[in-house]
């Protein structure tokens, strides 16, 4: 992900002369949330961070990879993370069984402390709800489904996920 200019202008007014990292960090997870509209289908995991900013849309992927384009900017270290989410079923139904689908959000290194994660499609510090299947430069270091098929005919891909706490 080379760096971009759009995106070191749209994060500026968060890193302000000396404001703490995580705190810079946070409220440019806030700005995310609250410019960028979630919106499915507008976007793919080619799109441009540039393209993202531009039409202020697009879904978690694009989240992350824009607050990592920021991040890095910036001059910070930043990963992008792979995961799912502990989904909740609307109150008085049943969880659908595979309705659990791969989540994206990011981790910034805060000298001194650790990574730290942030989630800018929810505007959340993860927590157990946030399940970790991988970290990675961006969403090409770390999909989910990857790979090839030889031989001819046609082929589909169908995958499904459930997310549930293990009860002891």
């Amino acid at each position: 992900m080379a760096l971009s200019t759009q995106a070191a202008d749209y994060a500026r007014p968060s890193f302000l002369p000396g404001r703490p990292i995580l705190e810079s960090a946070i409220d440019l997870m806030g700005r995310i949330h609250s410019d960028f509209k979630y919106e499915e289908g507008v976007t793919d995991v080619q799109t441009p961070v540039d393209r993202v900013l531009a039409e202020r849309r697009g879904v978690c992927q694009d989240f992350a990879h824009l607050q990592i384009a920021c991040f890095r900017a910036m001059g910070l270290a930043a990963r992008y993370v792979s995961g799912y989410l502990v989904t909740r079923p609307p109150e008085g139904q049943e969880k659908l069984i595979g309705a659990d689908a791969s989540h994206a959000w990011v981790s910034i290194w805060v000298p001194g402390q650790k990574w730290v994660d942030l989630d800018p499609t929810n505007n959340i510090l993860p927590g157990y709800e946030h399940i970790t299947v991988a970290w990675g430069r961006d969403y090409g270091d770390v999909s989910p489904i990857n790979g090839f098929v030889v031989g001819g005919g046609q082929h589909t891909v169908d995958v499904a996920v459930d997310v549930r706490p293990v009860t002891a």
